[in-house]
């Protein structure tokens, strides 16, 4: 199994436009951050968590064809605002997006995608199969078995049925994640982003968790036995959303994986090359119980 970080900045990225701070300025591509999105591959499968507005330079970078799900954490556009471009994923794999979110999440992508939930839809509207997924492990399926999804000129999506016709795209694109069956078991882990509960996902011994400035007690447990995990921080003082870094690295300390990564940095943090040896000091003079580093755009995690 494989994590693939595909961006690792906050909300504007890095560089912000027409900033000209050391760390917008660096030729350092591990300075350059997309909106942060990560890949897990495992048993065959590519999972994808959160779908930017860079997800699609994410995609053509690191040459990615097809996508098994996208787990969305939480209906923030930074997270979301790239899921009209599964369209070329539509088109190329010939089947819709299996979308994993919360009920929350749903309600909001409804206001903000309508076209994508219209019947008959537009054509050209992207395709998507929605999985309502809470606080308790699902399983990702593989899609391999199931129907060809065709396009009809001026029509739009329909989906090949075994006699060789073709049938209009369901209206009803809602269905709910189950545990269980050939696929990929992910647990999620909940997290409150200032005030709004968000999710970050476990698969195996790599748990991805961004956007949070709190963790609840109960989800601990499910943190156990890690070899890495990702945590987000924006900056050194305290933040109504988002862990500081003090914070970050306390959190870290008491996860206790072998690895802990830092996502979603924003320019307030130095160079890369600079922000990895202070976290090195500060983790040696704290004895905290994990190597913490930033991580970065393209950075390949294994387990």
């Amino acid at each position: 199994m494989k994590l693939t970080f595909f961006g690792t900045g906050t909300s504007q990225g890095i560089p912000i436009i027409g900033c000209k701070c050391p760390v917008c300025s660096s030729t350092d591509p591990r300075d350059k951050r997309y909106r942060a999105s990560a890949l897990f591959e495992v048993d065959g499968l590519s999972i994808l968590i959160d779908c930017g507005p860079d997800f699609r330079s994410q995609m053509l970078r690191a040459d990615v064809r097809h996508l098994d799900a996208i787990l969305l954490t939480h209906n923030h556009k930074d997270h979301t605002g790239g899921l009209d471009d599964v369209r070329s994923l539509n088109y190329v794999d010939r089947r819709p997006a299996e979308i994993y979110c919360e009920a929350k999440v749903l309600g909001d992508l409804r206001r903000e995608y309508p076209y994508a939930f219209d019947y008959p839809r537009y054509p050209g509207s992207p395709e998507w199969r929605i999985h309502l997924i809470e606080n308790k492990p699902f399983t990702v399926h593989p899609c391999a078995d199931d129907k060809e999804l065709v396009w009809v000129h001026d029509v739009g999506y329909g989906y090949r049925m075994p006699d060789g016709s073709v049938q209009p795209a369901p209206a009803d694109i809602v269905d709910t994640a189950d545990l269980g069956g050939k696929g990929v078991v992910v647990t999620p882990i909940r997290g409150i982003h200032g005030k709004m509960p968000i999710l970050g996902f476990r698969i195996g011994a790599i748990a991805y968790l961004t956007d949070l400035s709190s963790l609840p007690e109960e989800e601990f447990s499910k943190l156990e036995g890690l070899e890495h995990v990702t945590l987000n921080t924006v900056t050194y003082k305290q933040h109504h959303s988002h862990l500081s870094l003090d914070e970050a690295l306390a959190l870290a300390d008491r996860i206790g994986a072998r690895h802990t990564w830092l996502t979603h940095l924003s320019h307030n943090f130095p160079v890369h090359e600079e922000f990895s040896a202070e976290l090195r000091r500060l983790c040696s003079e704290r004895g905290i119980r994990s190597d913490v580093q930033p991580a970065y755009d393209g950075l390949v995690l294994e387990a």
